[in-house]
């Protein structure tokens, strides 16, 4: 089993990866961190080559990345909420993503055949809503043919209790891996 997991977030040893380290010590198989932060992705630049060829004409890490989607049976992001969404690193890289949507919409061609389950793992400090984050997470697995998505693992009172700290998330990020483990 492979899992590939985005990570939209800048600290290393925050919040957000907390939840993902729980994630992993739980789940079985292989697994792939793309941290938005540390890696050679530029964002989609709408040069509309997808529109008419397969996918992208960036020659960039995500090349990698595109075949790791191919591959993979489990897709998380994971991202810390700014202004009540993914963190705009994040958003760039998966921008990327356009040209699975270019081969459905323009090519009518289905880019991804192996339907993959997702999750979404989202931290906040409390102040606005997940709600959005999550929607827009949703929407970049649908486009990557993750079908089957887990309920949200989420933390979003930061501010005043860790993630390490929130048993309901930890709990969650646990489940998750069952999940994806087909044992929940």
């Amino acid at each position: 089993m492979k899992t590939l997991i985005f990570s939209g977030t800048p600290r290393k040893n925050g919040d957000t990866m907390a939840l993902v380290n729980e994630f992993i010590s739980h789940l079985e198989g292989e697994y792939k961190i793309i941290d938005a932060y540390d890696c050679s992705i530029k964002p989609c630049i709408d040069c509309r080559y997808c529109w008419e060829n397969d996918g992208c004409s960036i020659n960039d890490e995500m090349q990698g990345v595109y075949n790791y989607i191919q591959e993979c049976d489990n897709i998380v992001i994971a991202s810390p909420l700014y202004f009540s969404e993914l963190t705009g690193q994040l958003l760039a890289i998966t921008s990327r993503l356009q040209t699975y949507f270019c081969a459905r919409f323009f090519r009518k061609e289905n880019p991804i055949k192996k339907k993959k389950k997702g999750g979404v793992i989202l931290v906040g400090g409390g102040d606005g809503s997940i709600e959005n984050a999550y929607n827009t997470a949703c929407t970049l697995l649908h486009h990557m043919n993750s079908r089957d998505t887990a309920p949200m693992v989420y933390s979003h009172s930061t501010n005043d209790i860790p993630a390490k700290d929130d048993i309901k998330a930890m709990e969650s990020s646990r489940d998750l891996a069952l999940f994806f483990n087909d044992k929940a």
